[in-house]
């Protein structure tokens, strides 16, 4: 895939990590349905070689091709063995997209004793993309997945893994997802100038695996409440997206969209999302991104955290 556009067969790369199930799968197989050479990177090797059927026999009759490569983003190890064997093969790349992520997890730590969620969803996907920074030739992007759910709060830099403060599963997924949208800003500040670029998305309200963690009836009770605000504002009631409908703004974002558009920004419905000032209400299903989340000054914050937590410096 190179510049937006179409992807070129035989010269495209992409590595989406976590595509052993839901809008993972379904992105790689859009891209490499259309030629890309698309290396993807899942924890449970079996499970995605069960999950990746159709993408590979998509890319066959497409013209691309599917690979599967070892990654657990729990351990920084795991991280550093998938970049050390991407870097090896030497394969530039277009297009990295950083999709693996959990929710509202019970209260726990990665291998390396982060948080589950901040660990998991931010700073495993910080080592890994920043690892194989490298390998991304003029012209490639990073797709950060996020979400709306970045709303239910902004990082905290003074006790990341809640070590001080009372641990919420869904505070701790949203400083996660506002993380890799302030990832996205800094990444995309550090390598706009050699042509590449970063953006984040949010690929909309879908039922995949990644509830698994919630208790029963509760992704019910959320939607009646979404429901019962949009009734009051004479709104229609919150559906689903299918998991392509989900998968369409990664794709559009990495291959369609102008690069200048898109870098440095939030992403959503396949169109870059307004700035919601802070003190400004908001839904979970209006649009918009909260503006800590854009900050270039809090994405500088972030990244030194980063580095200082996971012990290694990026330039």
């Amino acid at each position: 895939m190179h510049n937006g556009r179409q992807p070129q067969k035989k010269s495209a790369s992409i590595p989406p990590t976590g595509v052993s199930a839901g809008l993972g799968v379904e992105t790689v197989r859009a891209l490499a349905a259309h030629g890309a050479q698309v290396v993807g990177a899942a924890r449970n090797l079996t499970k995605a070689e069960h999950a990746t059927g159709q993408v590979r026999a998509d890319a066959e009759h497409g013209g691309g091709t599917f690979e599967l490569i070892a990654l657990d983003l729990t351990d920084l190890a795991s991280v550093r063995a998938c970049a050390d064997q991407l870097n090896a093969a030497g394969l530039p790349f277009d297009l990295v997209i950083a999709n693996a992520g959990v929710m509202a997890t019970p209260f726990g730590h990665t291998k390396d004793g982060f948080g589950t969620q901040f660990g998991t969803n931010h700073l495993g996907h910080f080592v890994l993309v920043n690892r194989i920074a490298g390998l991304m030739r003029h012209g490639a992007r990073l797709v950060n997945v996020s979400s709306a759910g970045h709303r239910f709060a902004d990082v905290d830099l003074k006790d990341p893994n809640f070590e001080h403060t009372p641990y919420d599963p869904f505070i701790a997924y949203g400083r996660s997802k506002t993380a890799n949208i302030l990832f996205a800003v800094a990444f995309d500040a550090r390598h706009r100038a050699r042509g590449v670029r970063a953006t984040a998305v949010h690929p909309g309200g879908i039922m995949t695996e990644l509830p698994r963690y919630m208790q029963a009836g509760a992704i019910e009770a959320m939607v009646a409440g979404i429901n019962e605000q949009a009734a009051a504002e004479g709104k229609p009631p919150f559906q689903f997206k299918t998991i392509p409908q989900g998968a369409a703004t990664s794709v559009w974002a990495g291959v369609v969209a102008d690069a200048d558009a898109v870098g440095g920004h939030y992403c959503e419905d396949c169109h870059v999302s307004p700035v919601v000032p802070d003190d400004q209400p908001i839904s979970l299903v209006s649009e918009g991104v909260r503006a800590y989340a854009v900050d270039p000054v809090h994405a500088e914050a972030l990244w030194s955290k980063s580095e200082e937590m996971v012990g290694e410096k990026f330039s």
